[in-house]
């Protein structure tokens, strides 16, 4: 049993997620309730090793429940990665008497977060908070639904200038390593083909999927292309490659980059937030520590970290087969 816990740290770290403020807020109003301390870090670890600090009670989180970004900021920190930064760190959170912290980011976030518990003895509690929808161990991350949505409206808009000149576009959404938005808002959107990293079309194929479009008597497209993708160097050439074989198509490039982590959070977000980050702090409250928050099955659930970092959130091969018989 760790030491009782009077004062816990709050900080988010990595690209920021529409409803960090919501679960920032929580974590505070928690902390209230269960009459404990808080103190929020700006820039996440870079604040840390400064010693950038705040008091944060009830009354300073009032009306950011509903503000996209994050009031404490965001930055990665090249500092943190020394062992003479974590130490530095260490020392700042023994002199604001922070007995714990809650880390609200991705899983870069939680490897820093492994690694400075084990060194210095600091419990830590991960709630995960990024767009890509990445982290295993949760269903959604904190960010994941409105990025969704922001997406969604994008491409709409989109297609009424595709349907409206006759064009094939590519629209590029966030996800370097995993095509989770690409998925989901290329079904939401009605794309006629969605290029994900976990999945390799191929460029034949692709063009065999355009030209039976075409003859199907489509007269614009949408094809959704996750930034991870493999099939092509880059969604830019990807498109000049469909003009040189299928000259009938004017394809055009939309890419969307970093509307979409901005906006305000959904609602969905703002509850998620909210569950995760309370449950983050009665954890630490009772002695727990190391571990990661999520939702599984609508149930707020707890895995440790490593297995968080270790595990891998798949793609839903249902879906995969939804999107393939939606594009006929």
């Amino acid at each position: 049993m760790g030491k009782k816990v009077r004062r816990i740290g709050v900080m988010t770290s990595g690209g920021d997620s529409p409803g960090m403020n919501a679960a920032i807020r929580a974590v505070v109003r928690a902390c209230a309730y269960y009459h404990t301390e808080c103190i929020g870090y700006y820039r996440g670890y870079q604040g840390m090793v400064n010693g950038d600090s705040v008091k944060l009670n009830a009354r300073s989180v009032r009306n950011i429940v509903n503000q996209g970004g994050t009031i404490l900021q965001s930055a990665r920190s090249k500092d943190f990665l020394t062992k003479e930064g974590r130490a530095k760190a260490a020392k700042n959170l023994k002199k604001d008497e922070v007995d714990a912290m809650i880390l609200i980011g991705g899983d870069g976030t939680f490897r820093g977060g492994k690694v400075f518990s084990q060194e210095h003895d600091v419990p830590v509690i991960g709630v995960p908070g990024t767009i890509d929808n990445d982290i295993y161990g949760t269903n959604f991350a904190i960010g994941y639904d409105t990025a969704l949505n922001t997406v969604v409206e994008a491409i709409d808009k989109i297609r009424d200038t595709a349907s409206s000149h006759n064009r094939l576009f590519f629209v590029e959404v966030m996800g370097r390593d995993a095509g989770f938005i690409a998925l989901n808002s290329g079904i939401g959107a009605g794309a006629e083909e969605i290029l994900i990293p976990e999945e390799d079309l191929g460029l034949e194929r692709l063009l065999d999927s355009l030209e039976r479009s075409r003859r199907a008597g489509k007269t614009s497209s949408i094809v959704v292309v996750s930034e991870g993708d493999k099939i092509g160097k880059n969604v830019f050439q990807l498109a000049d490659y469909v003009k040189e074989n299928l000259p009938n198509y004017d394809a055009r490039v939309t890419v969307l980059g970093h509307i979409q982590r901005g906006g305000r959070p959904t609602c969905f977000d703002r509850v998620l937030a909210s569950r995760l980050s309370v449950k983050a702090v009665e954890l630490l409250l009772d002695g727990k520590r190391d571990l990661m928050v999520g939702m599984l099955n609508n149930e707020i659930e707890s895995c440790s970290l490593e297995r968080a970092l270790k595990g891998k959130h798949n793609i839903n091969k249902e879906l995969l087969k939804i999107s393939e018989i939606l594009s006929t």
